[in-house]
């Protein structure tokens, strides 16, 4: 066993598993002790290295593409700090970072572990149910469905589709983009309807739009791996049938005359905002059918 505790988590390889748990100090990102402990398979690492610094170094580990959902879903966004695959390490630990570089370095080698791209996810990514309050909504995620409640403060246009529920048969990809403090984000859910769409997030009502906290916005990326991790795997040929295409569609059970009020209600408020000029021709004939469909 090679080990290494240090205040910003524990690396710890028994030969054949890595297994990461972010430490509990305040200087580590709400994103990394949310996400938790991570155990990487051998077969996963693509490459570990330790960069020495004057008076702290970094040990980062580089997995295979396609072999983990979150950096999937992430595409090397993520910043720094909240990577998960990096450690900080003390000037004094730099031995100890060293030798635990070694050793799997030495496994991979032993166990001749490939370095070219999965063709399956070696990772199982956030476990789910997830919900993640943002800045633009709060996104669920079961396992099967995602659905997304807007706030407040959210786009009137998105507020009148009412809540977003869409079956993971129906989802083509996850786009997420984080929320930088200059520039905003999104987690946008692309749907076989909706993949030429060209609507902005903050009016795209299978879109997110991150604006807010960019501590707590960032925590939408659990969601993004959660389904990406359900997605077929980007190995996969184009037009590969879904193993759950046959499924029937989940829906929600609702009173039929309330449902019909509200489906009402949304289609006239979206009428006004269209007449009001806030909506144009092709974003009024998205969102219209974006709430028909919900219904």
């Amino acid at each position: 066993m090679a080990e290494i505790i240090q205040r910003d988590g524990t690396w710890a390889f028994d030969g054949s598993t890595v297994r990461i748990t972010p430490g509990r100090h305040r200087s580590v990102p709400l994103f990394r002790q949310t996400y938790g402990e991570i155990a990487v398979p051998l077969e996963a690492v693509s490459g570990v290295v330790y960069e020495p610094e004057r008076r702290r170094g970094r040990l980062r580990m580089r997995l295979r593409e396609g072999a983990d959902p979150l950096l999937q879903a992430t595409g090397g966004r993520l910043p720094e700090a909240a990577d998960p695959y990096r450690l900080v390490v003390d000037g004094d630990r730099s031995g100890v970072a060293e030798y635990l570089v070694a050793e799997i370095r030495r496994s991979l080698l032993l166990e001749q572990v490939p370095t070219e791209p999965t063709k399956a996810y070696l990772l199982p990514g956030p476990p789910v149910p997830v919900s993640v309050r943002s800045s633009d909504g709060t996104v669920s995620f079961d396992g099967t469905q995602v659905r997304v409640d807007w706030a407040d403060t959210s786009d009137r246009v998105k507020r009148a589709t009412g809540p977003r529920i869409i079956g993971v048969g129906d989802l083509v990809q996850v786009e997420w983009l984080p929320n930088s403090g200059h520039e905003d984000g999104f987690l946008r859910f692309v749907t076989r309807e909706t993949v030429f769409s060209k609507l902005p997030a903050e009016r795209d009502p299978y879109a997110l739009d991150l604006w807010g906290s960019v501590r707590r916005d960032l925590l939408t990326a659990l969601v993004a791996a959660a389904v990406t991790a359900r997605l077929p795997h980007p190995s996969a040929r184009p037009g590969t049938e879904r193993p759950d295409r046959d499924r029937p569609p989940v829906t929600v059970p609702r009173q039929a005359a309330d449902r019909h009020d509200v489906l009402l209600r949304r289609l006239r408020e979206l009428g006004e905002l269209h007449r009001d000029g806030v909506l144009t021709d092709e974003e009024f004939a998205l969102t219209k059918a974006a709430v028909l469909r919900s219904f």
